[in-house]
């Protein structure tokens, strides 16, 4: 007799999804390798600074002493000749903060230039990168942070030195604050970090900007005692805008977002309106250096 041989079943279904299976497991995941090399970029920041901690250092030192000599300088002034305040520290340490955060946000383009210069960056460019943006999202996290953490204890002397501390509330706001300003100064910084030839050209950038920008805000003096085309500058300048809202939180325990922080020549800013004036700020810089970063880092 004859029989039929019948084969056994075929198991190529479950190759195929063994191997289907492994295909996904060998695919990279995108947005877990940028997070990678975003956080081995900033630890590569965070360890330069442990190496040669003098910028931070000098970057707490330097507001620290503005408080202690400017605050001595204008003790014996009249109550009231500066607002609310109830002595210039107090009125001065808003200042101070908010300036400490811009001159440190300011300062982010010189470590990407100085990589420029060195050769790093180029090997960074042809390394097999996931994006070439966690470059740029490194330093911006590196600077925030610095930034904050200054803030941190600019707010903390003020306190030991007579000028009071906000609520917990308040000092969420000012972090808040201090994130927008940073951010949004940053994203220049990084620009001209790649937009100028060299590191020279940089700091000129920095030197020539930081004085006139400090003076022509509110946070040496108020704006009335400011000439009229001057509380016009004032209230064009991003820093009056961080400065008058940290300024107000000194001031009052209870806050809304609705409050009065600043008298413009144009008409009352609120607390919400300089918040969202810091949000515009932050969107147009980070938004207009994408066409450069997109040339420079494709």
């Amino acid at each position: 007799m004859s029989s039929t041989f019948i084969p056994p079943k075929s198991d190529a279904s479950w190759q195929q999804l063994a191997s289907t299976a492994v295909q996904k497991e060998d695919t990279p995941n995108w947005l877990g390798e940028i997070v990678q090399e975003t956080l081995a970029l900033t630890r590569r920041l965070f360890i330069q600074l442990q190496r040669r901690p003098s910028t931070l250092i000098a970057g707490i030192i330097q507001p620290v002493m503005w408080l202690i000599l400017f605050g001595a300088l204008f003790q014996n002034a009249p109550k009231g000749m500066f607002g609310d305040s109830s002595n210039y520290g107090q009125f001065l340490s808003a200042g101070v903060i908010v300036f400490t955060a811009f001159g440190g946000a300011l300062n982010a383009g010189l470590p990407v230039m100085f990589d420029r210069e060195f050769g790093f960056l180029n090997r960074l460019l042809v390394a097999p990168l996931a994006s070439r943006f966690s470059i740029v999202l490194a330093s911006t996290i590196f600077i925030v942070s610095q930034s904050l953490l200054q803030a941190a204890v600019i707010v903390a002397a003020a306190a030991f030195l007579g000028a009071g501390l906000p609520n917990l509330a308040g000092l969420g706001a000012i972090a808040l604050i201090i994130l927008l300003l940073a951010l949004g100064v940053t994203a220049l910084s990084l620009g001209l970090a790649f937009a100028l030839p060299g590191h020279i050209e940089l700091i000129a950038v920095i030197f020539v900007t930081q004085l006139p920008l400090l003076f022509a805000s509110t946070a040496l003096a108020p704006l009335s005692f400011m000439p009229k085309w001057l509380q016009i500058v004032a209230t064009i300048n991003p820093l009056s805008y961080a400065i008058e809202p940290i300024r107000y939180l000194y001031l009052h325990n209870s806050w809304n977002l609705g409050d009065v922080v600043m008298q413009a020549p144009w008409g009352a800013v609120t607390f919400g309106g300089a918040i969202l004036m810091l949000v515009g700020f932050s969107f147009v810089a980070v938004l207009s250096i994408q066409p450069l970063l997109r040339r420079t880092l494709a």
